[in-house]
C-alpha cells in the first residue's frame, strides 16, 4: 500500500500541474479488500472529495473499452484469469479470477506452477531428467538454476508477477517439448471454460480475448476457438485507460 501511495501521488501531481480534477474513476485488482483505503489515497492524491472517487474492479473498467452493456463477454489471461460480463442493466458479473493459490488456472501463474510440478514430479523419479526436457532447461535458465533451492527461493520468494512470466520461458520451449505444448493447451481449455460459464449463465454473445498470457502461444487462441463452437471470438487489446477516463 505504501508503494501504491507514493504512485497515486506522482500520479495526481502530474495531473495537478495541468487542472484540478472534479472526479476520479480507477481500477484495481483485489478491489474488495481495500476500497475504502485506495478511496482515501485518491481523494488526497488529485485533491478531489472522496465521494467523487469512483472504483471498480479492473476487468469492469476493461471491459468497457471493448464491448457496449450487454454486448459481449470478456476472457482476461496475464497473470491470473477471468471472464467479465456487464449487462444490460450495468450490473458486472464474473467468472473465476479468484486468486492464483485458489484458481486463475490458464493465466501466466498458472501455467509456471504447472510446468514446475511436473518437472519436480519427473527429478522425484529421475533425478536429472530435466537435463532431456527443453521445458525444464528453458525454465531453469529463467530462474536461475536447476536445483531445488534455487525453485523454492523463486516461487515463494518472488511477487505473482515475476512468477507469472516464467510462462514465457514455458511458450517459448512448447515447439520442441510435448509437455510445454499440452500446457498450452490445457491453458486454453481452462480460459475457454471460463467463456462457457457466462455463456451458459446470460446465453450466447461474441468473446473478446485480452492480456497477455494470450499471446504466450497460438494454441491457447487455437484451443478457446475449438472450445467455443459458433462463437465468434476476437483477440483484442484493452485501453482501459481510455474507458476510465469515458466513465
Amino acid at each position: 500500500l505504501k508503494a501504491l501511495e507514493a504512485t497515486l501521488g506522482q500520479i495526481g501531481s502530474v495531473v495537478l500541474e495541468g487542472a484540478k480534477p472534479n472526479a476520479v474513476c480507477a481500477g484495481f485488482t483485489g478491489l474488495d479488500q481495500h476500497a475504502d483505503v485506495l478511496a482515501a489515497m485518491i481523494a488526497k492524491a488529485f485533491h478531489v472529495d472522496a465521494a467523487h472517487v469512483q472504483l471498480k474492479s479492473d476487468i469492469e473498467i476493461a471491459y468497457y473499452d471493448l464491448f457496449q452493456p450487454g454486448e459481449g463477454y470478456v476472457i482476461y489471461a496475464g497473470t491470473g484469469s477471468i471472464a467479465a460480463f456487464v449487462d444490460e442493466q450495468g450490473t458486472f458479473h464474473r467468472a473465476g479470477g479468484r486468486g492464483v493459490t485458489l484458481d486463475d488456472a490458464g493465466a501466466g501463474f498458472w501455467i509456471a506452477k504447472e510446468a514446475l510440478r511436473h518437472i519436480w514430479r519427473q527429478e522425484d523419479e529421475r533425478p536429472d531428467a530435466w537435463r532431456a526436457s527443453p521445458m525444464a532447461r528453458a525454465v531453469f535458465e529463467h530462474i536461475g538454476g536447476s536445483d531445488w533451492g534455487t525453485t523454492r527461493a523463486f516461487f515463494y520468494g518472488k511477487e505473482r508477477g515475476e512468477i507469472g512470466r516464467l510462462a514465457l520461458a514455458v511458450a517459448a520451449s512448447a515447439h520442441e517439448d510435448p509437455v510445454a505444448m499440452t500446457l498450452m493447451r490445457q491453458a486454453g481449455e481452462e480460459l475457454a471454460r471460463l467463456g462457457r460459464a457466462m455463456i451458459a449463465r446470460f446465453g450466447p454473445r461474441p468473446v473478446a480475448l485480452c492480456g497477455r498470457a494470450m499471446l504466450l502461444h497460438p494454441m491457447i487462441e487455437t484451443t478457446i476457438r475449438a472450445a467455443l463452437p459458433g462463437v465468434p471470438v476476437q483477440l483484442r487489446v484493452a485501453a482501459a485507460h481510455h474507458a476510465a477516463a469515458h466513465i
